[in-house]
């Protein structure tokens, strides 16, 4: 194999509390379809054939992961930050000595238990030698309302996609578009995911559409509706 070939690396940010599910634990724990869904998240990858490994980020006193990846083909970094940025951050410092600079970092959110190996390879190819990089999106296909201060208005859904991960660049230029923005003046919380970094140094990653499948599981009531769509869910790897 040319030692020069793309590599495909999956990073899984997985040190949040979770507040907004009203859980007893981290929501990436909660059992969804027999299963915690970052296990979900994790078979999903491992499937493919098309990711050389995948590691998971989680906070360093984190009692739940031992428990929860399979007994090969997945690395646990224990270097969560305070932040999905910060995880993924640390994530990506952590395998300075193991990534290579063109090397393709996916970040994936551990709460989205829906993606498949299919959805994996349709953004791997869509996406390709773009010189930016690529995400997974759903066009907007409802009529979009604005409510700000009482005033409601509507807003143009031409143009409008709804981003979904894994989100797929380079590993040297999503470090630098993440220190570039932890370092602007902007408030950092702003940076909702790794593509609006990438954004924000003036690129255009491409939008590779995906599936409702692919949901993130928020609010207590989205369990109910990820059941449903994992119903047909791959068998676990040992």
């Amino acid at each position: 194999m040319n030692s020069q070939a793309p590599r495909y690396f999956a990073l899984i940010p997985a040190a949040g509390v979770g507040a907004r599910m009203a859980a007893s634990g981290p929501k990436q724990y909660l059992k969804i379809g027999g299963k915690p869904m970052l296990r979900h998240a994790i078979d999903a990858f491992l499937f493919s054939e098309l990711i050389a490994h995948t590691y998971v980020v989680v906070s360093a006193d984190d009692p739940f992961i031992d428990s929860v990846v399979p007994s090969h083909g997945v690395t646990v970094l224990r270097c969560g930050g305070a932040t999905r940025m910060e995880s993924v951050q640390n994530g990506l410092a952590a395998l300075a000595g193991t990534l290579r600079e063109n090397d393709w970092v996916l970040v994936h959110d551990a709460a989205r238990p829906g993606l498949d190996e299919a959805l994996i390879e349709k953004l791997i190819t869509s996406t390709g030698e773009h010189p930016v990089g690529g995400l997974l999106a759903l066009p907007v296909v409802d009529t979009v309302k604005r409510s700000i201060a009482g005033e409601v208005g509507t807003v143009s859904r031409e143009g409008m996609w709804l981003a979904q991960t894994p989100q797929m660049f380079r590993y040297r230029l999503l470090r630098d578009a993440l220190a570039a923005a932890t370092d602007s003046a902007r408030d950092p919380r702003q940076v909702t995911d790794d593509a609006s970094a990438v954004e924000a140094l003036g690129l255009s990653p491409k939008l590779v559409e995906g599936h409702p499948r692919n949901m993130k599981v928020t609010m207590p009531g989205d369990v109910r509706l990820a059941e449903m769509y994992l119903a047909t869910a791959q068998p676990e790897l040992l």
